[in-house]
């Protein structure tokens, strides 16, 4: 990395960043090897409702469940239905003006078997948890994300130190119990240096800044993104719409005649004389080509449509597909006619790498491996934070805590230039780094001012 003050700042940098984020950083991985197995978690602790039967011999449809289920909760209003897979039941979700959250289950005779509290539910609890910290706080998710880009820097700060300090071919003459907690630390954080930048950077759909201007990015330049559809906000709750078309703007229904003046208030509107009926676009879906399991968000207002999709990325236990699967597709709610359909691959290539990378991150990518590999990935994370914990107090002595102490001397150009890439890559990063460098170039001057007076 060329001039002479470069190994300083990256260990004191990589000391006292570990040191600060360590604990987000246990965090992380702990809740993420928690989500990592939701859904085998939550079918067996949430077996009667995923799989059990009402008790109820009468069959009753879609719909008459649906109003079924208004009447039942007059509060609420219909967000989402997803129709699953056999054994699966079927899954409601109903929300109220707070943002409340229900799931209502029905068995194969469409009756309600149980509902849930959908803030309760382990895979939700365990994705707040590893998102927001339970706190659903912006700033806490500012946090989490500025945690995970100066993790990235640790990889890149441990491998230039591992071999500027020859860790790897040093003999064990000079081999103490801290010089050998030093180069397990080393030899773990290479090995697993190219997964973990992978499992961060597969991270970045859900963060709170890189993640929305990644997005804009999509909205700005349709090719790169997603599709040439143009971008909105979406009006309705998208959690298992696919990543690559929540922010899509939705096709418009064609109203008939006598529908104009219905449901001007913009709330969702269930099986009204004009609309089709839930049954009719689950069959117009399946003629379609879009086979169980889906989801369908039913229209917004009197011009809106029916939006069924399917999601590699959903956070619903037997609700994820394969992403070359994923599609979302528009139907008229008047005459249930097909408006648009986008598939995977009308996706762009941030769209593409996001619905590959979302169920990668998240360990169902490709099955039980993809679970396995996370884990071991996790897990030698957190033994590489212990060794380079042990290494560092095996140093200290009393009366030294063995702190990496500052040279005076400027950044070389090399480590400027690693810090200037990775903080334009990594704006939060880049931000922290620049106080940083503010703090170090005021020290430096302060510092050499008085050598020079004192001499």
């Amino acid at each position: 990395m060329g001039h002479k003050n470069t190994f300083n700042p990256f260990r004191r940098l990589h000391f006292y960043a570990a040191w600060l984020i360590t604990p987000l950083l246990i965090t992380l991985s702990l809740s993420g090897i928690g989500f990592l197995f939701y859904t085998d978690v939550e079918k067996n602790i949430y077996e009667h409702e995923f799989f059990g039967d009402s008790g109820i011999t009468t069959k009753q449809s879609m719909d008459e469940a649906i109003q079924q289920i208004s009447h039942q909760y007059p509060d609420y209003t219909i967000a989402k239905i997803s129709i699953m897979e056999d054994p699966y039941n079927n899954r409601v979700t109903i929300q109220n003006s707070t943002g409340e959250t229900q799931y209502i289950f029905l068995d194969h005779h469409n009756q309600i078997v149980a509902s849930q509290n959908a803030e309760q539910t382990y895979s939700n609890l365990m994705r707040n948890f590893h998102s927001s910290l339970l706190t659903e706080e912006t700033w806490v998710r500012y946090m989490v994300e500025l945690t995970a880009c100066w993790t990235v820097f640790l990889i890149v700060s441990g491998i230039y130190m591992t071999f500027k300090k020859k860790l790897l071919t040093a003999k064990s003459a000079k081999a103490s119990k801290p010089f050998r907690f030093q180069k397990i630390h080393a030899v773990l954080g290479l090995i697993i240096a190219l997964p973990l930048i992978v499992i961060i950077l597969t991270g970045i759909p859900w963060s709170v800044f890189m993640g929305s201007h990644i997005s804009k990015l999509g909205q700005e330049y349709p090719a790169l993104g997603r599709t040439e559809l143009r971008y909105n906000p979406p009006q309705s709750d998208v959690n298992e719409i696919p990543w690559a078309t929540r922010s899509l703007d939705q096709p418009v229904s064609s109203q008939g005649d006598g529908h104009e003046d219905h449901h001007l208030t913009g709330e969702i509107s269930i099986n009204l004389d004009y609309q089709q009926s839930l049954a009719a676009i689950i069959k117009q879906a399946q003629a379609e080509q879009i086979s169980r399991p889906f989801s369908i968000i039913y229209p917004s207002n009197e011009f809106g449509v029916f939006t069924v999709s399917k999601g590699s990325n959903t956070g619903v236990t037997g609700l994820d597909v394969s992403p070359y699967e994923e599609t979302t597709a528009y139907f008229d709610q008047y005459s249930g006619k097909l408006i648009a359909k986008i598939d995977f691959a009308d996706y762009g290539i941030i769209g593409k790498w996001f619905t590959w990378g979302i169920p990668l991150h998240e360990g169902h990518l490709f099955g039980v491996a993809n679970k396995i590999l996370n884990l071991l990935v996790c897990l030698t994370f957190l033994a590489t934070i212990v060794m380079g914990f042990t290494s560092w107090m095996k140093r200290i002595k009393p009366g030294d805590l063995n702190l990496p102490q500052r040279i005076n001397k400027p950044w070389s150009i090399g480590a400027l230039l690693t810090v200037l890439i990775l903080g334009v890559l990594m704006p939060l990063f880049g931000l922290s780094v620049l106080i940083i460098l503010l703090i170090e170039l005021t020290i430096y001057y302060i510092t050499r001012n008085k050598a020079r007076v004192a001499s």
